[in-house]
């Protein structure tokens, strides 16, 4: 069962009205979508906050990693190529960060602000195999971008 997108896209819209900045936007979406599905074991958002360096930021679950550079694990795939990066089991992702034992699959997704800039990923981390796919990909992007689009 996959979440219910359109219904969490209203109310993260209804929530996050008038709001325009980044990182309350980042706390807001991060508790909400975590709370939306039970596959989502660890959900937040990556900061970008220098050249080809991206610093934690808001997050719902245990601890993530502090910093990860744009060369490393799926969060750097995310960012240095700006496209999505499902990953169905996290031990066959070359240069995986193991920020957490018990993650098995990831879902990241870039988030650009409404000129187009890369301001942050959106990691989503499953205790499951293969939790995610092309609608989640689909439903948690369209959520990034009528949130982080106005910025």
């Amino acid at each position: 069962m996959t979440c219910d997108y359109a219904d969490l896209r209203r109310r993260i819209a209804a929530l996050t009205e008038g709001e325009s900045d980044a990182v309350a936007l980042m706390a807001t979406l991060a508790c909400e979508i975590h709370h939306a599905d039970a596959r989502f074991d660890w959900t937040g958002f990556y900061r970008v906050v220098a050249p080809e360096l991206l610093k934690i930021g808001p997050y719902q679950g245990g601890h993530g990693c502090l910093t990860i550079p744009f060369a490393r694990g799926v969060c750097g795939a995310a960012a240095r190529t700006g496209e999505v990066q499902i990953v169905d089991d996290v031990e066959a992702f070359p240069g995986h960060i193991a920020c957490s034992s018990s993650t098995r699959s990831e879902i990241v997704l870039p988030v650009r602000d409404g000129a187009g800039r890369l301001i942050a990923v959106l990691d989503i981390d499953s205790d499951r195999p293969a939790a995610f796919a092309e609608v989640d990909a689909e439903g948690l992007g369209a959520i990034l971008a009528d949130t982080f689009g106005r910025l």
